[in-house]
């Protein structure tokens, strides 16, 4: 009797796995294929220059010495009108050089106003809520302190903003230093498709664009409509999106506005990394999920993509359940008794059809990026699933243990930087972005104008 309920049991958790994951492919289909279609909505970035609001740009800093003076050069670099541009670097109690940087820049421009932190809780969401207090302008734009605008970023992240219905932008991150590891040309792999892919697509269709807390911005009445940044999140950009969402506001996605970041060069950075992910944004779907499921002013469509946004790390688990369930069926000769050729050519199909799927979102990506040599990466994907799946794991094991027996779980964890200080070489072995960005001995960024602003 029990192997019999062990089997119909392992039965019912493959099917279950089956439905699940096969309805994660069938969405990555549509995605890509729509992708694929090159339709767009209205085109924003033809109004630039017409009626510019006052934007502050904010950049979250702790212990940022070694990418500091690159994004501070990058928006000194910008095309936007520095009258109507206020920089406010958020040094959260660095204790390198940090401070230094920041200041020396702020007595150069008067456009920079750095806010120094001394004291108060931790983290990006924390600093940002006393940063806001001072902002001045009507839209506030964010950059971490190890990405590198272009210099046409400002204007294109804030054109949308043209329409009243627009809460929140998103633009594009691109890794520049693919070439530093295999894992980091996993990542742009990732990231290529994440953005000129899902996000595209996800937009395209009328969809949510998920803000991504950085290469973004926020429309100033509507962070105060929300009540403002959630300070208890570890994913302060999810959370945001969703509040918007859920207010009446809209998401808008940038594919052009380009801005590049460095992404973790070794597992332990990515997997750290990939924890504060999964906390944030399962906590983000245990809050807003009811609240989804009610609105009225939400398509079904919308709905339940914004469902399967939210609890797209929930398919690690199912993974590894399905896998489990399966060998229980293997070692059960009691189990054998199934057709096996019917039963393995279904798992097969099934398995052909969900794995392609990410690979036809990546292959668009690249195809319409024109990097086809770097999806000769794309078996190698493998690796970064596998690793993924375990990291995902552990995070959500941590999460919901945390969350049965009542303890702080997780706190903020900032990304490890693994680019140079100013003095030596910025970019390594990465690839270089395209425009106006170079190498120099005065950091990764500098414009082709050497000087200009000083």
């Amino acid at each position: 009797m029990a192997v019999t309920a062990l089997i119909t049991i392992s039965w019912l958790l493959i099917v279950l796995s089956m439905l699940v994951l096969g309805a994660y492919a069938v969405r990555h289909y549509y995605l890509g294929y729509s992708r694929m279609r090159l339709e767009h909505p209205r085109e924003t970035n033809e109004l630039v220059g017409f009626v510019m609001p006052r934007i502050t740009v904010f950049i979250p800093m702790h212990n940022e010495e070694k990418v500091a003076r690159d994004i501070l050069q990058a928006l000194v670099d910008c095309d936007y009108d520095w009258e109507l541009l206020e920089v406010i670097p958020v040094n959260d109690r660095s204790t390198d050089g940090t401070r230094a940087i920041v200041d020396e820049f702020a007595g150069r421009y008067p456009f920079i106003k750095p806010y120094h932190r001394t004291e108060g809780v931790g983290g990006k969401p924390a600093a940002l809520v006393e940063a806001t207090e001072l902002a001045t302008g009507d839209i506030y734009l964010m950059f971490d302190a190890d990405y590198v605008p272009g210099r046409a970023v400002l204007k294109m992240l804030t054109a949308p903003f043209v329409d009243p219905e627009i809460g929140a932008v998103m633009g594009r991150v691109v890794p520049h230093n693919i070439g530093d590891s295999l894992l980091s040309g996993l990542l742009s792999l990732e990231r290529c498709a994440g953005y000129q892919s899902v996000q595209q697509a996800r937009f395209n269709l009328g969809f949510t664009a998920q803000f991504g807390g950085t290469v973004g911005g926020v429309r100033a009445a509507a962070l105060r409509a929300v009540g403002g940044w959630n300070p208890e999140s570890l994913t302060e950009d999810t959370d945001l999106t969703f509040a918007l969402l859920l207010s009446g506001w809209r998401t808008a996605y940038v594919n052009r506005a380009e801005c590049y970041e460095e992404v973790p060069q070794d597992w332990a950075v990515r997997r750290r990394q990939l924890s504060r992910w999964v906390t944030g944004h399962t906590e983000c779907l245990h809050n807003y999920w009811p609240d989804l499921l009610r609105a009225r002013f939400l398509s079904r469509e919308e709905k339940t993509d914004a469902l399967f946004l939210l609890a797209m790390y929930l398919t690690a688990p199912i993974i590894v359940i399905g896998w489990v369930a399966s060998l229980v069926l293997f070692f059960i000769p009691e189990a054998h008794a199934v057709p096996v050729l019917p039963v393995a050519m279904l798992i097969i199909g099934y398995l052909l059809f969900s794995n392609q799927a990410t690979f036809l979102e990546i292959g668009v990506a690249t195809l319409l990026d024109g990097t086809r040599l770097r999806a000769l990466l794309m078996p190698l994907s493998l690796l970064n699933f596998f690793a993924n799946t375990g990291a995902i794991c552990n995070a959500l094991r941590k999460f919901y243990w945390n969350r049965f027996w009542g303890s702080g779980g997780d706190g903020w964890y900032k990304t490890h930087r693994t680019r140079l200080d100013t003095e030596g070489q910025a970019f390594g072995a990465g690839a270089k972005p395209a425009g106006a960005a170079r190498q120099s001995v005065k950091g990764l960024y500098y414009a082709n104008n050497e000087g200009m602003g000083d």
